[in-house]
């Protein structure tokens, strides 16, 4: 394994708003050159940042089929694979599903992951989330296969669940996508050390592609997109402001790295 390629993380800072949120990334891609990127990161909640169940039902309805086309255009243009951190995506129930999805250079969906684990928490008395009211929790996990090796999804929340990281990389996940709209409450305790524990715990790299600062719901997120390495070096961050991060990965370093840590194949539970 000794193949390099490039990789971007947007860190974007998305409203309620789905026509803004398209207006902000066209913006942020036109800064990025043909050809200069073989796989771009977005955040979760990238196309529309919203709890209200009308929102994003009106999303469902007027704006999925765009946002799909404007990213299918940007592809292509760009020659790169994009993944779309999350995007809310309609069932029968009337409920949502939390869906990541990986969309070649081509225009063409490749994979999608539907988010797990679902971000219930109280945090305090005036800050409590509840996903599960809009959505329910995806099923499966999800590997992609890229030209330089295999992708683990997830989004968010599954960060905290370390055995659906291990499954993923037993599975033969060389990174991980890990879309976020951490909060910023624990975002500054804990996103640096669970980003960095999930790269070195399975000797991969780690695309952690975030929303950033005040958004017009109320919500405040934490930023610190993140490229790291299987050493949990950090290659590539963020602030808390929008912006893009890129780096260039050696794929083979994972190979020596995991020879060196030995997890992977010790691993019994």
């Amino acid at each position: 394994m000794n193949k390099k390629f490039h990789v971007a993380c947007l860190q974007t800072n998305s409203s309620n708003i789905p026509e803004e949120n398209i207006l902000m990334l066209e913006n942020m891609f036109s800064k990025i050159n043909q050809k200069s990127f073989d796989l771009i990161c977005l955040p979760e909640c990238v196309a529309i940042f919203s709890d209200c169940k009308k929102t994003i039902d009106d999303f469902h309805e007027n704006w999925h089929k765009e946002f799909m086309n404007f990213i299918f255009n940007q592809s292509r243009r760009m020659n790169a694979n994009i993944l779309i951190g999350s995007i809310p995506y309609k069932k029968k129930n009337k409920k949502f599903l939390n869906r990541s999805i990986l969309v070649n250079p081509k225009g063409k969906v490749i994979s999608q992951y539907d988010k797990i684990n679902l971000f219930d928490v109280s945090l305090g008395l005036n800050e409590k989330y509840c996903e599960s009211r809009n959505y329910d929790p995806g099923k499966q996990i999800q590997i992609a296969k890229l030209p330089w090796g295999n992708i683990g999804m997830s989004i968010c929340y599954d960060i905290r669940f370390p055995s659906l990281y291990k499954k993923l990389a037993k599975k033969g996940a060389h990174f991980f996508s890990i879309p976020a709209a951490f909060t910023h409450t624990t975002g500054k305790s804990h996103w640096h050390t669970l980003i960095r524990a999930r790269a070195i715990e399975n000797g991969c790299f780690v695309f952690a592609a975030a929303q950033c600062g005040y958004h017009k719901n109320g919500r405040h997120t934490f930023g610190h997109s993140l490229i790291v390495d299987p050493w949990g070096k950090i290659i590539a961050e963020a602030g808390e402001k929008p912006c893009i991060i890129s780096a260039s990965v050696e794929t083979k370093l994972i190979p020596k790295i995991r020879k060196k840590i030995p997890s992977m194949t010790n691993y019994f539970l």
